[in-house]
């Protein structure tokens, strides 16, 4: 692996069990796509460090498991928001 890549995919990692953001989040702040972070996380990190791997799993895991709430709650606010012309 490139050391660039594998620099990438540390910082991408540390920076996640640091802040607890999602992957499409850390994507912007990286300026790489989705799909890039996805792999970074779940493929190449195993590869590096598979201490780091499981704190970022258990992350990742975490966001999974409550996207559904999260994309009811932008739904709830955007039917508000129509509702009352805000």
């Amino acid at each position: 692996m490139k050391n660039n890549i594998k620099e990438r995919v540390l910082k991408e990692s540390y920076y996640i069990v640091k802040t607890n953001e999602t992957i499409r989040e850390i994507a912007r702040k990286y300026n790489v796509s989705k799909s890039t972070v996805h792999k970074d996380l779940k493929d190449r990190l195993k590869n590096i460090d598979l201490n780091l791997y499981g704190e970022v799993q258990k992350i990742i895991k975490y966001h999974s498991d409550i996207k559904h709430i999260k994309g009811g709650e932008s739904t709830k606010k955007k039917y508000l928001k129509m509702r009352y012309n805000i």
